[in-house]
Order: structure tokens, then C-alpha cells, then sequence
């Protein structure tokens, strides 16, 4: 049998198999990652290791670790750091001290949330028992909600047919990017050459983006879109309109280019629903037909321009947000003049046939971002390498090579570049530091690195050469209706995403920010019992 991603990664954190090294060094050796392959302007922190898990004691050590902050070294960035455990239904403020300042809550769990200048929270919020798409990252609503817990604005984008999930970003004109699953038949998916063996009886879920205009209290105007279903290509049945080469049409999905098809048995999907990763009544199927699972988006203003991040094939895409919606569903308009196709993809060049295995640099990945342009190293993009069944993690910082009309070089028959990443952290033993799902990364202004490792609730930050400067383990946990099944309880801490935000940041100027007192009381773990063997 061959397991899906999603379920070969629940595996990794049931408490039998769940490790995290208890104290890593607090610095790292510089060495490569990528091996003799790579460029003398790659720079990369690692140090060697063992691959594969750690010993027993570690494992039975990640559930019983210490919480709260582990080490705040001078080095660290000044500032604050805003997360939500997996299963809750409150965001918190911490201090660099590790103390909680602030807290938002309503009564929805949350996913990914951003600080606006007013002190309120856009974030994503989950329908507790969604009608269809049970899948990990699911949402449906959008909320925003006030510095005081106040909801100013809910819009629900939630049924049969389609579903918010995931991610969202924050517009310069207020308005809202965000990423969504629609539903298509299995007539439809066979129709556009998806192998038959690809298809489950209840069909796909295909990614697309949204741009919606908020109107409160309750309501959303779609103003722009884009639908990863439009730009496909197979090299699989003649008889379909989009047949051709993949290698030929570099900027369209091969729509069977994920490969062998997924398979989620019922002890898996078990495992998953524990997690809180999935709703108490998903099914094999539900996890067969989300095929790209697209996990993370970011905008850049200057090139009006969508990063995607899609873990199934893995890779990172950027695509053209000047586009009207019409142009985004064809080939030709924009600045780009290619429509809604891919302007540029990388991490796995085998899903466009310009690569083969060797290639893939990216293992279900998630968020990617863009350097601001006026930092170190801006318009670099960085993203959280979660490492798939290699069994260890990685953050990478790529440089595009971007012209200066805004396209990005491709050569004939040659994959997009670059060869290599500028910059890779991992941890000097590799294992001690592995996220096989959610998590995210992003880079600072001092040029240190803020990292979520989201399944263990572990945040920390690293200087340029590796160092461990600040780090802090989630102790917080909740349980919203809906998504409290049992078996929750032995992966309490996990965290979808954490954000430093700076000090002067305009949201927090005059705020008192004193630690609350008393503190958020804290989730206590009994101790899990010896097991009889590793």
C-alpha cells in the first residue's frame, strides 16, 4: 500500500512515533545540505547527523518536554510572537519573556491570522462540521476580529461546492486574497485526462484563489479569481482537449503529474482526526481527492504578483494577479502576457518533464513568502521545507531569477532556477528538528529567521550562521466543538503558523503590553507510560 503524504506524516506524530531532540545546541555548523551539487553562492547551515529517528528516549521526551521559553539570547530580535494552537479558539500575544500580553478569542477555531494596524485580526475560521472537502487546513470562514474580541466582520464561503482553506492574504486596498478547494465530478476530472485510477467516485478538489472585497457585518464580494483547473495539461488521453507534453507547456499542471494514486486507510485517517487535523467524519476519499492541497499564499505590490505553495507536487508557483478574471482563465493578458499560467514553479521539475527524481528539492512544503524588497536579500522568496519521508526539515531561501520587466528566465528544455538555495537551515542533527506537517518560516528585518516546527509547537529564531538565539514551546491547547476527538490530548501543542511581529509594528504602538496577570492557565500532559521497546 502507499500512503498519502498527509497520512504517512500523522504517523510521525502519534506518541509511539512523535520525537523532537529535548535540547539541540544552541548553534549550528555550516556545511551543505545539497552536497557537491551545490553553487559556492549557496550557503548552507547543517551538520551531517543521522537521518533517521532518534533513539526511544527522545521520543518519549517530546511529550513531556519543558513549555514556555526555552532561551532568549541577546541576539534575538525584538518583539512579539502571535500563534494559535491547532484546536483552539484563541490567538495569543507573547512577550520575547515568554509571557502572554494578549489574547483574542471567539468561539471558532483558527487557522492562519494576520495583525492589522488597528490591533484586530484577519484570520481563517473553521465550520465545525463541514459538508463536504474534510480535509486538513479546512476553514470557511473569514473573520475579522477586534483588539477587544469583538467580531467586525464574518463571511462564510462553505459548501457542497466550494470551500475557503488554508491561508489568506491581506491586500494594500483592504481586500483579502484567499486560497479555496472547488468540487469536480469525476466525470469532469476524466474528461480533462485525469487517470482513472487518479479519481475517487466523489471526484477532485481542485485549488483556486480568490480576491474578496470585505462588507461587513457579514457579507464578501469575489472580485477576482483564478482556478488552477483552467491551465492543465496530460500526455495521457489523445482525446482531451488539453492533451500535449508537459515538458512542451511548462506553464500548466500536468494534471497527473502527482503520480501514483494516494491511498488513506481507516487506522490512518484515525491517526489524522486525533490530530485535529481532520473532521471527526473524513474518509479515505476525502483525503484521495484533495491532489494538490495548496497550503500557503503571499503577494508582492511591486510585481502584482501570487506566490503559491502546493505540497502535493512539490512546489512553489507564482502567478499574475494584474490579470482581470477572464485573462485568468486563458493564456494571454496581464504584464506578463500569459493570463492565469504559471510565470514561474520550483522545487520538483519532474512535474513539468524537465527533471527527474533527483531534482526535487521541496517535500511538501508550506508558506512561502517574499523578503521585503528593502531588506537583505529582498525579493528572495523563503519557504518551510517540511521533508516528507527524507525524515528531517529544512527552511530554504531561493533567488528567482527575475527580470527586470517582472517574467522570470527559462530556458529552452531547461527547468526554472535556481540549481541550488542561497540559504538552508537545518538542525545539526537533522532528525532533532522535523515538521512533516503544517509549520512555516520568515525571514526578519535584522536578517535572522523566525520558525514555526508546528507539530510540536516549538517556535524559535536563528541568525544567518544558525544560531538558536530565542526559543519557546507552545503550552497552550484547546477544544472547540467539532473538532475535539479523542486522542487530541497526545498531540496538544501543535501550532498551524507563528509570527514575530516588531515592536513598532503600528498595531502595538501605545498598547500597554504588560504580561497579563494571572496567565492563560496552561495544558498539563500526563506523563506517557515506558512503552516495552523502540
Amino acid at each position: 500500500m502507499t500512503l498519502s503524504r498527509t497520512a504517512w506524516c500523522a504517523l510521525l506524530l502519534i506518541p509511539s512515533l512523535f520525537f523532537e531532540a529535548c535540547d539541540g545546541p544552541a548553534t549550528s555548523a555550516l556545511s551543505s545540505e545539497l552536497g557537491p551539487a551545490a553553487s559556492d553562492q549557496s550557503t548552507t547551515v547543517a551538520g551531517g547527523g543521522d537521518s533517521k529517528p532518534g533513539p526511544p528516549e527522545w521520543i518519549r521526551a517530546a511529550l513531556v518536554q519543558p513549555r514556555g521559553l526555552i532561551r532568549n539570547l541577546p541576539e534575538a530580535s525584538p518583539g512579539y510572537v502571535l500563534f494559535t494552537q491547532l484546536t483552539s479558539d484563541t490567538a495569543y500575544l507573547i512577550d520575547l519573556d515568554g509571557q502572554v500580553v494578549h489574547t483574542w478569542a471567539t468561539d471558532l477555531a483558527a487557522d492562519a491570522g494576520y495583525l492589522l494596524d488597528d490591533g484586530s485580526l484577519i484570520r481563517q475560521a473553521r465550520i465545525a462540521e463541514p459538508e463536504n472537502f474534510k480535509a486538513g487546513g479546512v476553514s470557511g470562514y473569514l473573520q475579522r476580529v477586534s483588539w477587544d474580541g469583538d467580531v467586525l466582520w464574518q463571511w462564510r464561503m462553505g459548501d457542497t461546492e466550494r470551500i475557503l482553506h488554508h491561508d489568506l492574504e491581506i491586500l494594500p486596498n483592504g481586500n483579502i486574497l484567499v486560497i479555496a478547494w472547488e468540487q469536480i465530478d469525476a466525470a469532469d476530472a476524466r474528461a480533462a485526462g485525469r487517470r482513472a485510477d487518479l479519481i475517487p467516485e466523489q471526484g477532485l478538489w481542485a485549488d483556486w484563489v480568490l480576491e474578496v472585497e470585505p462588507v461587513p457585518p457579514d457579507e464578501g464580494r469575489i472580485v477576482w479569481e483564478w482556478h488552477v483547473w483552467d491551465h492543465l495539461v496530460q500526455n495521457h488521453d489523445p482525446a482531451a482537449s488539453n492533451f500535449g507534453d508537459p515538458a512542451a507547456h511548462p506553464r500548466r499542471l500536468d494534471v497527473n503529474g502527482d503520480g501514483e494514486s494516494t491511498v488513506t486507510d481507516e487506522e490512518e485517517l484515525e491517526q489524522l482526526k486525533a490530530l485535529g487535523y481532520v473532521p471527526d467524519d473524513a474518509t479515505p476519499d476525502d483525503m484521495k481527492s484533495d491532489f494538490l492541497h495548496m497550503n500557503a499564499l503571499d503577494y508582492h505590490p511591486g510585481l502584482d504578483q501570487i506566490a503559491l505553495s502546493v505540497p502535493e507536487v512539490g512546489e512553489i508557483w507564482i502567478i499574475d494577479h494584474s490579470t482581470t478574471t477572464a485573462e485568468a482563465r486563458s493564456s494571454s493578458g496581464g504584464r506578463s502576457g500569459h493570463g492565469g499560467e504559471l510565470l514561474f514553479r520550483w522545487g520538483n521539475p519532474r512535474m513539468y518533464g524537465r527533471g527527474g527524481d533527483a531534482d526535487q528539492l521541496l517535500f511538501y512544503q508550506h508558506q512561502v513568502l517574499w523578503i521585503p524588497d528593502d531588506w537583505p536579500h529582498g525579493g528572495n522568496l523563503t519557504v518551510f521545507n517540511n521533508g516528507g519521508d527524507r525524515g528531517w526539515s529544512s527552511v530554504m531561501e531561493i533567488e528567482p531569477p527575475l527580470e527586470d520587466d517582472g517574467s522570470y528566465t527559462l530556458d529552452p528544455d531547461q527547468p526554472w532556477g535556481p540549481p541550488t538555495p542561497r540559504w538552508t537551515y537545518v538542525a545539526p542533527e537533522r532528525a532533532s528538528f522535523y515538521a512533516p506537517f503544517i509549520s512555516g518560516a520568515h525571514r526578519l528585518a535584522s536578517g535572522n529567521t523566525f520558525i514555526c516546527s508546528g507539530p510540536q509547537g516549538r517556535f524559535f529564531e536563528v541568525t544567518p550562521g544558525g544560531e538558536i538565539v530565542w526559543e519557546y514551546r507552545n503550552p497552550y491547547h484547546g477544544g472547540v466543538p467539532g473538532w475535539h476527538p479523542p486522542g487530541t490530548k497526545d498531540v496538544p501543542y501543535a501550532s498551524f503558523r507563528a509570527t514575530k511581529i516588531s515592536p513598532d509594528h503600528p498595531a502595538l504602538v501605545g498598547r500597554d503590553l504588560r504580561p497579563l496577570d494571572p496567565q492563560p492557565e496552561p495544558y498539563r500532559l500526563p506523563a506517557p507510560q515506558p512503552t516495552g521497546g523502540p
